[in-house]
C-alpha cells in the first residue's frame, strides 16, 4: 500500500491548469518542518513535497488555499529525479496525488483576529455569544 500523510504548510499559492483530456489539476508545495533543528544552525529543518489535486479537488484547493495555509494531505507518493539547472548535477523530487487535502488553517488565522470566543462556564449557548438556538422539531431527522 502506498499511502502517505503529512501535515504542513505552503510554499507558495496553488496554480491550477487544465491538461489535454481536459481534468483540471491544481500543483502546489507543501513544506514539512522535521522535528529536529540542524546541527549548525537553529532553523528546523524542512522536506518538500510536490502535491497536485485532480478535479473538483483541485478547484477547492485553488479557492481556498493560499500560501502559508496549513494543510494535511493523504494521498500516493512518488519519487521523480531531474538535472538541476545550475549544474548541481541529479536532484529528487517527492510526489504526492492527493486523494483528501483538509484545510487546517483558516483566513482568520492568517489575519491574527481572534476565534469566536467559546461561551461562559455554565452559560447557555444563544445569539450573544455566535450560537443559535434550535428546535428539536426543526431538525430533518
Amino acid at each position: 500500500m502506498n499511502k502517505l500523510t503529512i501535515i504542513g504548510n505552503l510554499t507558495r499559492d496553488p496554480e491550477t491548469r487544465t491538461v489535454s483530456s481536459g481534468n483540471t489539476v491544481c500543483s502546489f508545495t507543501v513544506a514539512v518542518n522535521r522535528r529536529r533543528a540542524s546541527q549548525n544552525t537553529n532553523q528546523p529543518e524542512a522536506d518538500f513535497f510536490r502535491v497536485s489535486a485532480w478535479d473538483k479537488l483541485g478547484e477547492n484547493c485553488q479557492r481556498y488555499l493560499a500560501k502559508g495555509r496549513k494543510v494535511a494531505v493523504v494521498g500516493s507518493v512518488s519519487v521523480s529525479s531531474y538535472e538541476a539547472k545550475d549544474g548541481g548535477g541529479t536532484r529528487f523530487s517527492l510526489d504526492v496525488r492527493a486523494d483528501d487535502v483538509e484545510f487546517l488553517s483558516s483566513r482568520q488565522d492568517e489575519m491574527g483576529s481572534p476565534a469566536p470566543a467559546a461561551p461562559a462556564a455554565g452559560g447557555k449557548p444563544g445569539k450573544d455569544n455566535g450560537f443559535e438556538e434550535v428546535d428539536d422539531e426543526d431538525l430533518p431527522f
